[in-house]
């Protein structure tokens, strides 16, 4: 049986009414006939026939003699449809549904696409080494406790560009070069590819022991 047989005549002339009220078929304009209109909603001319009655009896189209039918009103179609306002065509529905999956295959491409080029970004900055920070820890004993970042001569001794310093739950973003480094504190550092050893090896060199006072 076809699809829309189903439907009935009721939702078909339910739909044509929508769609005078929508503008597609406008007043005083002709519609195409019966078998035309049987082809588009994939029914037998009789259930169309049908649907059109139900139109001509309330006043939206007429039917001429030689089966030429006209839109009459568009107010009487609105009324029609919101007199059935519980109904929605399966006609309709299927429009409806055919565009969604039009707006979700475009969706879908773009997001493949963002995806795509989210997942070549990644790889092109894995591959910036120079870039690519690393965490070192201030320890207990090192020598750089109570220096500030221009005494250390930082960069000079490592070739780290500092570009934050994480102290307990704050975080300083590009710390200047006169904040004084403190025990656990976490320099964010970048460079070459031993950034990260050279600069552990700096952090880690212990403090200079204190001599006693002389007496």
């Amino acid at each position: 049986m076809p699809e829309m047989e189903n439907a009935g005549y009721k939702s078909i002339a339910l739909d044509i009414a929508q769609r005078i009220v929508s503008g597609e078929f406008p007043v005083r304009s002709k519609i195409s006939g019966r078998s035309l209109l049987a082809g588009q909603y994939r029914v037998s001319p009789e259930t169309i026939r049908k649907a059109i009655g139900l139109l001509k009896d309330e006043n939206i189209v007429s039917v001429s003699q030689g089966k030429e039918i006209i839109i009459i009103s568009d107010q009487n179609a609105y009324d029609y449809i919101t007199k059935h306002n519980y109904l929605k065509s399966a006609y309709s529905l299927k429009q409806d549904l055919q565009l969604l999956l039009v707006q979700k295959k475009e969706i879908d491409r773009k997001f493949e696409a963002l995806l795509s080029n989210i997942i070549d970004a990644s790889d092109r900055l894995q591959n910036l080494k120079p870039y690519h920070p690393v965490e070192v820890k201030v320890t207990e004993r090192s020598h750089v406790v109570g220096m500030t970042i221009a005494n250390l001569q930082f960069w000079q001794n490592t070739g780290a560009t500092i570009v934050a310093l994480r102290r307990g739950t704050q975080v300083s973003i590009s710390p200047g070069p006169h904040v004084i480094l403190l025990e656990n504190d976490v320099l964010v550092v970048v460079g070459d590819g031993q950034v990260q050893a050279r600069t552990e090896a700096f952090i880690q060199r212990p403090a200079p022991p204190v001599e006693p006072p002389l007496i």
